[in-house]
């Protein structure tokens, strides 16, 4: 499974944001030592002017997928909270190269691990980024697998939830058909009662007439009459 190009912009910019911090700090170095910084300082000025196209796409590219809703709403919030802590960064980066702040002191909350410290008497970088438990220790490729484990986890909890949804769905579809065979035969059956209601209300008729009648002519009358509402009714073969 391939990352998604946005995070893949997102480390990239990240990754220059701290390239700018370091090529600061080496430009303070040189002016403390009497260098020449001219050439960084127009290096610093293109990288800070490409950290802000990069910022810009990566807004644009979240505008883009949230409102496609391509993304879900809390991987869209995490996401405008790493585009936060960018512009944040960009602004410090910006404010120190001018020198409307000063490079911030090394501090061993500062710096990644294995980088605290003095090495070879160079000052260590104040600008290098703070390591979380999960990452301290591990190369640039360890944590981008790492991310990528968590990635997958999280579509395969995706996938899970969307055999359930598919699932019930299913069952859904099976209870309505059952309900629709219920009904037709709940009116096959309201169909049968009233022919069932019909034919018993003709014999009663019929009885009533026999009565009558036998009541006029005698009990002869009535076995005849009996006689001819049995042959009307017997079926015909």
């Amino acid at each position: 499974m391939s990352q998604d190009p946005w995070l893949q912009n997102y480390d990239a910019t990240c990754r220059l944001a701290q390239e700018i911090a370091e090529n600061i700090h080496e430009r303070n170095r040189q002016q403390r030592t009497g260098g020449n910084p001219a050439k960084i300082n127009m290096t610093l000025r293109a990288s800070l002017q490409k950290l802000k196209q990069n910022i810009a796409q990566l807004k644009e590219g979240l505008l883009r997928a949230s409102s496609s809703r391509r993304i879900m709403q809390s991987e869209a919030d995490r996401r405008q909270n790493l585009i936060d802590d960018l512009l944040t960064r960009e602004k410090q980066l910006n404010s120190t190269f001018k020198g409307d702040i000063a490079e911030p002191e090394p501090s061993r909350s500062t710096l990644m691990a294995g980088g605290a410290g003095l090495s070879g008497g160079v000052a260590a970088n104040p600008w290098l980024v703070n390591e979380s438990e999960e990452t301290r220790g591990l190369t640039f490729g360890e944590i981008k697998q790492q991310q990528q484990r968590i990635i997958e986890a999280q579509d395969a909890g995706l996938d899970a939830l969307a055999a359930v949804i598919s699932r019930q769905k299913i069952m859904g579809q099976e209870i309505g058909n059952e309900l629709d065979e219920q009904n037709e035969i709940i009116d096959d059956l309201a169909h049968l009662v009233d022919k069932t209601d019909d034919r018993i209300r003709n014999e009663t008729r019929r009885v009533k007439l026999v009565e009558t009648k036998s009541a006029s002519c005698g009990e002869p009358a009535l076995f005849a009459s009996w006689f001819s509402i049995m042959d009307q009714s017997r079926p015909v073969i």
